[in-house]
């Protein structure tokens, strides 16, 4: 959950803009059922961000979608071991798999399900609802922290890289220079909005 009410609005508009994006990429090509899955995939998790994003989305279970994007995470591996795919595939592939994975330990950090009894989301979600104040900061271990750090930073740094890099040069073909302007918005606004998640979780207090 993200406390300042600006910041959450922000996430659910972007997470809005990626679920857009994904919505009109499965409505258009439905003949590969990969894609589908894939572009399917990522409008699930758009959705799951903006209602994360609001107090009333921490208090939905979590162990579910946690599972859910687990499982998404092992699709995306086993697509970029298919053999026939290209390496830049497949690193896209992998880069998909980490943004499955980092939902899935959002929702298990909120939900305290990796130490149970000392879930510092949604305790904070609980207190600001009595009116008092904790630090989630303060209630996670170090090695917890360290690991919001690193999916912070990685999507800062996946937010620059698909707004400015990769998917403004991806050499696709003329059939497909649609879905490249497509795809681009969609990967940069998913990788905004996760990165202000993880940044509320340290720095929101």
């Amino acid at each position: 959950m993200i406390h300042d009410i600006a910041l959450r609005w922000l996430v659910t508009g972007l997470s809005a803009l990626s679920a857009a994006a994904w919505g009109f990429a499965i409505a258009s090509r439905h003949r590969v059922w990969t894609e589908v899955v894939r572009c399917g995939l990522h409008f699930v998790m758009a959705i799951a961000m903006a209602v994360t994003a609001w107090p009333w989305g921490a208090q939905l279970p979590a162990t579910g979608p946690a599972v859910f994007f687990l499982l998404a995470a092992v699709w995306f591996v086993i697509s970029a071991l298919v053999p026939a795919e290209t390496a830049p595939r497949r690193a896209v592939y992998g880069y998909h798999a980490l943004m499955m994975l980092a939902m899935a330990w959002m929702y298990a950090f909120i939900h305290g399900l990796l130490l149970p009894g000392h879930s510092s989301m949604h305790l904070h979600t609980d207190m600001d609802m009595a009116g008092g104040d904790v630090s989630a900061a303060a209630e996670s271990p170090g090695w917890v922290t360290a690991i919001n750090w690193f999916w912070f930073v990685g999507f800062v740094v996946a937010a620059v890289f698909w707004t400015f890099g990769f998917g403004a040069k991806r050499p696709d073909g003329p059939t497909y220079r649609w879905w490249r302007w497509l795809v681009t918005p969609a990967q940069a606004t998913m990788a905004a909005a996760m990165s202000i998640m993880f940044g509320a979780t340290l720095f929101e207090a």
